[in-house]
């Protein structure tokens, strides 16, 4: 009788029936008690605040005020589902009965005002400020403000009106678990329209480091390129904007801020480091990305060669023989003499061409399985040089993986077709070949042009003092 009696409530919850509620509780007077000792996933105040339900939220709380405080599965209370979906008449009711909810997480450490921003309720988040404000200053795991989460979710209503009630500098100065502010993830996400208003709050530390040492002009100058980067580029210079080069580099003269306190980034990085420190530092972090894309790159392309090297393998043109034949039938003109079951029917027929497949494949699967077993054994594999090698033994498995496909191709072929077949192969191969050879002078070439480079610093060291090295970018802002 209970357990049907509160099935009825919560499909009273889902459709919003306030009637069917109070002639629930009529029956059973202690059905919300038992409701609240015994759910397992949500209450029927999580339902009702979730679809909007705002006459009976109220008739619930009015009745049993532990329901606010009580949370679901994910660990969420029924003021986070309401702030998210934007009722702010249930937001208001709640409020009025548990106001210190606003300060509740959930199971990923978010209250009801980051879900509330991370959807654009700016209704929502009026009344959550208002009633308490200290919600807005709780970050998230990863360190990330509520500003943070605008940024990243595009919100910028929500943003500004955050911003503009709290009228907090440090806030909007924060910075998550990597260094980033507001103003670095507005500009890395190429959120121009946020970005134009930040640098027009007064406090906004333009020129703040992240934990890489990049300014916010750094970060657009290496991220990916987009239609918006000149006009956001002006933006910034015209708002003092340099860049982390530029700023050491200055020495001791002042630095343009949109704020008359001291800069985080000047607290914590001596200003009095030399240029090229800075600029060896930047250059090191450049080529370990560069090397570690490079590495994850030929990881994946040697895994597949290597799948398709062991599946060639096993599966050769033309099959396998699927029966056993120890003696020829006199007289049989369709079988060219014995086989087994499970060889390959081209090993007996295309003994030529079968060998050369075998050949082929083989090198392309002991390459690739050499820049795998080469890759994994953790050597520190953190020049060029080295890389440049992994490379071409990579360049000869898929040339290697080409012949095996020309092969098979041949094997398919009919002989009256083949002439015309191997011609178009040729040509192929031939153009193949050219772009290889081309790829391989490229690089060789280049690889030797920054080995001379690298002599010929090493000489130019022992004899004197280097030059101050200048600071550059693959981006001119």
């Amino acid at each position: 009788m209970a357990a049907t009696l509160e099935n009825k409530l919560y499909e009273a919850a889902e459709e919003g029936n306030v009637t069917v509620l109070l002639e629930l509780i009529r029956q059973d007077r202690l059905l919300l008690d038992r409701v609240l000792v015994n759910y397992a996933v949500e209450t029927p105040l999580h339902v009702a605040a979730m679809l909007g339900h705002t006459d009976f939220v109220k008739e619930i709380i009015q009745r049993k005020p532990e329901f606010t405080k009580e949370a679901d599965s994910k660990g969420s209370s029924p003021l986070h589902l309401a702030s998210a979906k934007g009722y702010v008449e249930i937001v208001k009711a709640l409020l009025l009965v548990s106001p210190d909810m606003c300060l509740a997480v959930d199971k990923e450490e978010r209250n009801p005002l980051h879900l509330a921003a991370m959807k654009g309720q700016v209704g929502v988040l009026k009344e959550l400020v208002r009633v308490r404000p200290q919600a807005a200053r709780v970050p998230v795991a990863s360190g990330e403000t509520v500003l943070h989460l605008c940024v990243k979710y595009g919100q910028f209503e929500a943003l500004r009106l955050l911003v503009e009630v709290m009228k907090d500098h440090e806030i909007v100065n924060a910075k998550d678990e990597y260094g980033m502010s507001i103003l670095h993830l507005a500009v890395a996400y190429k959120q121009i329209e946020i970005m134009k208003f930040l640098l027009s709050v007064t406090g906004i530390e333009v020129n703040g480091l992240n934990a890489y040492g990049l300014t916010a002009l750094d970060v657009l100058a290496q991220s990916r390129r987009g239609l918006k980067d000149f006009e956001m580029a002006e933006s910034l210079r015209d708002a003092g904007a340099l860049k982390a080069a530029e700023i050491y580099n200055s020495g001791p003269r002042t630095v343009r801020l949109r704020t008359e306190t001291t800069p985080l980034f000047a607290r914590d990085v001596p200003t009095n480091q030399p240029a090229k420190e800075y600029h060896w530092v930047e250059k090191t972090f450049k080529k370990e990305d560069w090397l570690t894309r490079k590495r994850d790159s030929l990881m994946v392309v040697a895994s597949l060669m290597a799948t398709m090297s062991f599946q060639a393998g096993l599966t050769p043109p033309g099959g396998l023989w699927q029966d056993g034949l120890i003696q020829a039938p006199q007289g049989n003109n369709i079988t060219n003499g014995t086989h087994e079951a499970g060889t390959s029917i081209s090993a007996y027929r295309n003994q030529s061409y079968y060998g050369q497949y075998l050949a082929a494949n083989t090198i392309s699967f002991i390459a690739s399985m050499s820049i795998i077993l080469l890759l994994i054994t953790g050597l520190p594999f953190k020049r060029r040089f080295f890389m440049w090698i992994l490379t071409v033994i990579m360049w000869v498995a898929i040339s290697a993986m080409a012949f095996t496909y020309r092969i098979s191709l041949l094997v398919f072929t009919p002989k009256a077709q083949e002439l015309n077949v191997t011609r178009i192969l040729d040509y192929a191969l031939v153009v193949w070949l050219s772009v290889m050879a081309l790829l391989l002078l490229a690089h060789t070439v280049r690889l030797t042009v920054n080995i001379f480079q690298k002599v010929d610093h090493v000489v130019g060291t022992k004899r004197g003092p280097s030059p101050t090295l200048s600071y550059t970018n693959n981006f001119d802002i």
